[in-house]
């Protein structure tokens, strides 16, 4: 922003002599302060401004205002509308001070009631004009502040086993001469091992692909050894709930992305439902086809999510149940990873649930589309997809 504001305050100040020419009581010279015109050259400068642009003359009449300046409801007609700007802008053209600063103003546009900008305002060349610069900040702040998020929740789920396993330890230590206790404290050091693992897994996991463009050459996958693959994974802790994993439509079905993703995906789906659902119930996944996509949908009959959570769901280490989650080894990254993932395909992940009916989650992944081939001495043909 300092540059432009200089580009811009530069070119004013090679008109200052011309217009300072141009003093009171001259025959046919208006007076500054009445003059209705921007000087030749700034308006092309202000029209390449990225920022919500606004000139003031002497009399806190707007000159020029850019498209953004009105959308954001800064400038309506012919005036500057925020009180904060206008006093700044008034500041600035009486001791000819650059001044910069943050302000939050609830403004007309579509998005958050409230958005922020960081503001620069500048004499222009000693007219007597005011430029003013607003930046949006706000989708900025909102990043920062999912960062700062994202660390404290990894501070805090690193800590709580690394913490466990640093006491069970000292416990092991001052038990030594107890067979029993070691074995029973040695157990429990394993399990808080494995959640510091799954973290760390998922974590490394959600870094790789989040980031990641769309890829540019997926491949043919098969639908049913994804669906497969994901279900034995998780089979050992649904048979200890006595929970039924069931799979159909996913036969001769092929999608186009990353095998090795999409099975990380598919596993997570079907983790969670077993670790939300009761006792002998039953997950099922299902899949329905259309020329371009499939759709997979992982069904259980659990505990179901509260509607004013499912917004949140896909969120980095948010969970509807947190003691819960951690009881079952949940780390609050599984459903976040499918959603990265789904963007990486060029496909998205939505759910439905209801309290104490179960949730369905669907998984929306492109087919591979026809192909034209040229055959010397025919026409034209379409290879179907397989």
């Amino acid at each position: 922003m300092a540059g432009l504001v200089g580009l811009a305050t530069g070119v004013a100040a090679g008109l200052a002599f011309r217009i300072s020419e141009a003093r009171p009581g001259y025959k046919g010279v208006p007076d500054p302060v009445q003059q209705s015109e921007l000087p030749s050259g700034i308006a092309e400068v202000l029209s390449a401004l990225p920022s919500s642009a606004v000139v003031l003359d002497s009399a806190d009449r707007v000159l020029r205002a850019s498209s953004a300046a009105r959308a954001f409801g800064i400038v309506r007609g012919e005036e500057l509308v925020i009180p904060e700007l206008l006093a700044l802008a008034r500041h600035v053209r009486r001791d000819g001070v650059i001044r910069e600063t943050e302000i939050e103003v609830a403004v007309r546009k579509f998005g958050p009631d409230v958005t922020s900008f960081a503001v620069r305002v500048a004499p222009l060349g000693g007219t007597g004009l005011v430029l003013v610069l607003a930046e949006d900040q706000t989708e900025r702040r909102r990043v920062e502040a999912v960062r700062r998020d994202f660390v404290a929740n990894v501070s805090h789920e690193l800590k709580t086993p690394v913490g466990a396993l640093s006491l069970l330890a000292e416990t092991i230590a001052d038990a030594s001469d107890d067979p029993e206790a070691v074995r029973r404290f040695t157990g429990r050091m394993q399990k808080e091992a494995a959640r510091l693992t799954s973290v760390i897994q998922d974590l490394i996991t959600l870094s790789r692909i989040q980031g990641a463009e769309p890829m540019a050459e997926p491949a043919d996958v098969d639908l049913a050894h994804v669906v497969e693959e994901a279900l034995e994974s998780v089979r050992m802790a649904a048979d200890a709930k006595e929970i039924q994993l069931v799979a159909s439509g996913t036969a001769g079905v092929t999608v186009l992305g990353d095998e090795g993703l999409l099975v990380t995906a598919m596993r997570n789906l079907v983790a969670n439902a077993v670790a939300y659902s009761p006792e002998r119930t039953r997950v099922s996944v299902t899949a329905a086809v259309t020329e371009t996509t499939a759709e997979v949908s992982v069904a259980d009959q659990g505990i179901g999510i509260p509607p004013q959570d499912l917004e949140r769901i896909f969120e980095r280490f948010y969970r509807v149940d947190a003691a819960r989650s951690r009881a079952t080894g949940g780390t609050g990254l599984g459903l976040a990873i499918v959603k990265h993932i789904s963007t990486h395909h060029r496909g998205d992940v939505t759910v439905w649930s209801k309290e104490g009916s179960g949730s369905t989650f669907t998984l929306r992944l492109p087919r591979p589309q026809p192909r034209v081939r040229q055959s010397p001495g025919q026409d034209n043909y379409r290879e179907a997809p397989q």
